[in-house]
């Protein structure tokens, strides 16, 4: 965004900085000299302001130059211009906004959502009146913003007016326009690889097989062997490339694994051959057929002694599908994930069904994709796992993902590596937006900054006029008020999740938890650390606040004492919801199911040129074990909650660590180590509560 100085408003009206400056401190706005920048948030606001000043000054200059029949015109213009900037001020003319209004016998009557430049047309009023008075309220909004109708209809008692809300627009109206794509030259289509993914039952090897596939091992680095983000790859069979998405497979992931069966060309449906079809296996069929995509079923786990591929065939056909060996059209391949046995096979079959298919994308037009997962990350800010599907995506490229933007300052594909561009069916992470997206929103291209910023304003202005004009909440008070109603028997709950997904996941498994007598109610769902403002806003609707793969920030664990909002840190799903079921069922504290396994304090924190930073430790009692649970206490409070991922004996990488030995400790997502601080260990015995 350029910036505005002073002294470019001065030269766009032709006059003195000092007149500038002045009219700015009028407004409340600081500026000392010439070079003084607007500050960003306010060069909307005041780019209106003069502009309508300068406008009025233009039409009453003109009326009295032309009552004038002789010379001097110039030089009394400029004295004129120059009296009229020190004594006029917004509403002077008010004759020629009076003009405007639609005050009728004290009363005007508008539409929601209430936009200030409306209302201000419609009562006679600078918009710049309006927005000052707003202030005031403890409203703050641009000329083109809709206000909550609480404050406009106190802004229009106060100018001794009456405002009466219409019939509010339907929210459909207020959608962003949809941008009309161009067609592609069918000489610039090249073929692209199929993106492939893998769906299935919670421990039916998904990711395993993938695994086996790109000789890697993501499972063993997600906290308790389960997946918990969306992630992608990228493999090469006799050179043709194939891109995979792997979608988490536990229930509560339902609509991350609805977006990855519309990302995508082909479904695996993997399904153990020992156990056949399970509840969420025909959860993710039904996904992958309303897309509308075809399904290649790998039966897996047939190295297992009870492993029976007829079982697999029976379900299908009892799912309505019908495998090819029974005359049907859907491929079934055997395969083993532990041994290798039949992985080939299953690249042949993705690729010959990516054949049929006859895919293809143009290189070379301004890049499409969807965002498959986004999140903040220390060091880097707002990233975003994106899978670009036409043209090719570019370092410096302008683009937009749902109400974010900004300039890609970096791509990083599947392997770590930093490349410079990525054309279809490349799945990269990338860096520069402004603000995390969510997944599943469309990545668009902009030519400059300005027009995709231009837009996000649009998109969030829609999205909050729609809020206002469907919602019976018009302020904060209203909001706190509803969400405190003593009849209403709920748990409120405020989540904060590593990424977008999980929150989403998070708060839909809440919702679906079983029972008549009580009910949760996500209060709000953010990405990021716990803040002084979730203990706030929890603390306002009674609320307890959940975090998941987050850390909380400094100095708000007292924050929270003071006001007696519960915190909560998780790093596995199952373990959130039954402790939440626990809450929901009065059990508050499950302290049957934790054993503590040791203790150890915080000698000395070591700086690696790779990697994250390592705190070394004294254990203090019983013992440390990677993938051991680790709780963080500074000075009694708990700042972190999650695991052991490495631990360190000198220069060697060992699996336990016994009380009065030293050693090195790598937690899992949390590298603010300070000298002093206590990790306690534990092991958790899972228990289900009921209600």
């Amino acid at each position: 965004m350029a910036t505005l100085k002073v002294k470019d408003l001065a030269k766009q009206y032709n006059v003195n900085p000092t007149i500038i400056i002045r009219k700015l401190d009028e407004q409340g706005i600081p500026a000392e000299s010439p070079d003084s920048i607007i500050p960003e948030d306010m060069v909307e606001l005041v780019e209106s302001y003069f502009a309508d000043l300068y406008d009025q000054e233009e039409e009453i200059a003109d009326k009295r130059s032309a009552k004038n029949s002789k010379g001097g015109k110039k030089n009394q213009r400029k004295e004129e211009n120059h009296a009229n900037f020190n004594k006029n001020k917004p509403g002077k003319n008010k004759q020629e906004t009076a003009a405007a209004s639609q005050v009728v016998d004290g009363v005007v009557t508008l539409p929601a959502p209430i936009v200030v430049k409306v209302l201000a047309e419609a009562i006679g009023k600078r918009p710049n009146e309006l927005i000052t008075d707003l202030i005031k309220l403890g409203e703050l909004a641009s000329i083109n913003q809709a206000i909550s109708e609480t404050n406009a209809k106190k802004l229009c008692e106060g100018y001794g007016i009456t405002l009466e809300i219409g019939e509010a627009p339907k929210a459909e109206k207020a959608a962003a326009p949809v941008k009309v794509k161009a067609e592609d030259d069918p000489a610039n289509l090249r073929e692209r690889p199929p993106v492939v993914t893998f769906m299935g039952h919670v421990d039916h090897g998904k990711t395993s097989l993938q695994d086996a596939i790109r000789h890697t091992n993501v499972c063993s680095g997600e906290a308790g062997a389960i997946t918990q983000h969306i992630g992608a790859s990228t493999v090469v069979r006799n050179g043709k490339g194939i891109t995979f998405i792997d979608t988490p497979g536990h229930a509560a992931f339902t609509s991350m694994r609805a977006r990855g069966a519309n990302a995508t060309d082909i479904v695996v449906l993997v399904v153990s051959a020992s156990e056949g079809f399970k509840p969420q296996t025909v959860e993710a069929m039904n996904h992958a057929l309303a897309a509308k995509v075809p399904i290649i079923v790998a039966a897996n786990k047939i190295d297992l002694p009870d492993a029976d591929v007829n079982k697999v065939y029976l379900h299908m056909q009892q799912n309505n599908l019908t495998c090819e060996e029974w005359g049907g059209t859907i491929g079934v391949v055997p395969v083993s994930a532990k041994t290798g046995a039949g992985l080939e096979d299953l690249l042949e079959r993705i690729l010959m069904e990516a054949e049929m298919l006859e895919l293809k994308a143009n290189p070379k037009r301004e890049p499409e994709g969807v965002v498959l997962e986004a999140q903040m990350e220390n060091g880097l800010g707002p990233t975003a796992s994106i899978l670009v599907q036409n043209g090719t995506l570019k370092v410096g490229d302008v683009v937009l993902c749902g109400e974010h933007y900004g300039r890609i300052r970096t791509l990083v594909n599947d392997k770590g590596e930093r490349v410079k561009s990525a054309g279809p069916s490349t799945p990269v992470k990338i860096v520069g937006l402004n603000g995390v997206p969510e997944a599943g929103d469309q990545i668009e291209y902009f030519a400059n900054e300005k027009g995709a910023r231009n837009e996000a304003d649009e998109r969030i202005a829609a999205k909050r006029a729609a809020m206002l004009a469907t919602s019976s909440i018009q302020s904060a008070e209203d909001l706190f008020s509803k969400l405190n109603n003593e009849n209403r028997n709920t748990l409120n709950v405020i989540i904060k999740a590593d990424v977008r997904g999980s929150g989403e996941a998070i708060a839909q498994s809440l919702q679906e938890l079983p029972s008549e007598k009580i009910k949760v109610d996500v209060v709000a769902n953010g990405v990021g650390p716990i803040s002084e403002n979730d203990i706030t806003l929890a603390a306002a609707s009674n609320a307890i606040v959940v975090g998941f793969h987050v850390r909380v920030n400094p100095g708000v664990n007292d924050i929270a004492k003071k006001q007696n909002v519960e915190i909560r840190l998780y790093s596995i799903i199952y373990e959130l919801l039954e402790d939440i079921t626990d809450a929901l069922a009065g059990k508050l504290e499950p302290e049957k199911r934790e054993k503590s396994l040791g203790e150890a304090k915080i000698l000395q924190i070591f700086e690696l040129s790779k990697g994250p930073k390592i705190c070394g430790c004294m254990v203090e009692a019983g013992s440390v074990k990677v993938g051991s649970k680790a709780r963080v206490r500074r000075g009694g409070d708990l700042i972190y909650n999650g695991e052991v991922a490495s631990l360190r004996r000198f220069q060697d990488d060992v699996k336990e660590v016994k009380a009065g030995l030293e050693c090195g400790i790598r937690l899992d997502n949390f590298m603010d180590f300070e000298v002093g601080d206590e990790i306690e260990l534990y092991e958790i015995e899972l228990k289900k509560a009921t209600l």
